[in-house]
C-alpha cells in the first residue's frame, strides 16, 4: 500500500511540474494581435497557431492526472483505522533543561475531563 502512496505522488509532482511548464510555454489571447501584423511565429516549431491545440490538450489530459492522483490521495488518506483517543495520551513528557534525572515523575493526567478544572 505504502508502494501505491509513493507511485501516485511522483505522478502527481510530475504532472504538475509538467502542467506548470506547459502553462508558461503557452502565449495568451493578446498575443494573437501580434501575429496577425507580421511578427508572430510561423517559423516556431508548431507553426503560427499549430501549437495551441496540442499545448492546450496536453495541459488538460495532465490536469485530468493531476486530478485524478488527487482524489487517489485523499481516498487511500482516509483509509486508515480512525483512533479513538487523543493525540495528547501519546505525549512524551521531557525533562527541564536543568533538572536531574532523579527529579523527573511523570505527569499525571486525569482520565475525564471534569477533573482536569481546577478547584479553588
Amino acid at each position: 500500500m505504502n508502494l501505491i502512496l509513493n507511485i501516485v505522488q511522483v505522478v502527481q509532482l510530475l504532472a504538475a511540474l509538467a502542467m506548470v511548464g506547459l502553462i508558461l510555454v503557452q502565449h495568451g489571447k493578446g498575443a494573437d494581435m501580434g501575429a496577425a501584423f507580421g511578427s508572430g511565429s510561423s517559423g516556431s516549431l508548431f507553426g503560427a497557431s499549430g501549437g495551441a491545440n496540442f499545448l492546450s490538450r496536453t495541459t488538460g489530459v495532465l490536469a485530468a492526472v493531476f486530478f485524478v492522483c488527487t482524489l487517489a490521495l485523499a481516498y487511500f488518506g482516509n483509509l486508515r483505522p480512525a483512533s479513538t483517543g487523543s493525540v495528547l495520551e501519546g505525549a512524551v513528557v521531557m525533562p527541564a533543561a536543568g533538572a536531574s534525572a532523579d527529579a523527573i515523575a511523570p505527569a499525571v493526567v486525569p482520565a475525564s475531563g471534569a477533573a482536569q478544572i481546577p478547584t479553588k
